[in-house]
């Protein structure tokens, strides 16, 4: 898989690009993804996330993350998970830096974990996981944090 990085908000924030690669070979290797999928991460500030979540979700307001999946039909996961085809951009994801880090200090994570977390949770809903009930959250969460587990061990 192949990340196209973006750091719109703050030239101190480089530094993820190679953290959220290493996430994405964390994320294809558990899920068994073919190498050849593209996604393109930006992270941005609160007037670009507040304008995207208003403009195409209808919610005026700002957000930590959202993704975009341009693969909207996952009842079969084979052309995601697996196979194939021809390479193709599978979504793009968007982080809002400034409520990622309010939201470490007011969850009590690092910045590091946080950002991690969301760019996993973008993933995964790129991946058409959801959470919307509470069958998909007994999936989608605990296959969160076994990638952030992983990717951690070998990211101390």
């Amino acid at each position: 898989m192949e990340l196209e990085f973006d750091n719109r908000f703050n030239a101190q924030f480089d530094e993820w690009e190679s953290k959220y690669e290493s996430l994405l070979d964390v994320i294809a290797s558990l899920l068994s993804i073919r190498k050849n999928y593209e996604i393109d991460l930006s992270l941005v500030g609160e007037e670009e996330i507040h304008t995207i979540n208003r403009d195409y979700r209808g919610i005026d307001r700002v957000t930590d993350v959202i993704s975009f999946a341009f693969e909207d039909d996952h009842s079969d996961l084979g052309k995601i998970v697996g196979g194939d085809d021809v390479p193709i951009l599978l979504g793009e994801i968007f982080i809002c830096i400034p409520q990622a880090l309010r939201q470490a200090q007011e969850f009590g994570n690092t910045p590091e974990r946080e950002l991690s977390f969301l760019f996993v949770h973008g993933m995964l809903h790129l991946l058409g996981f959801d959470h919307v009930t509470k069958k998909q959250e007994e999936v989608m969460f605990p296959l969160q944090e076994k990638i952030l587990k992983a990717w951690k061990e070998i990211n101390p």
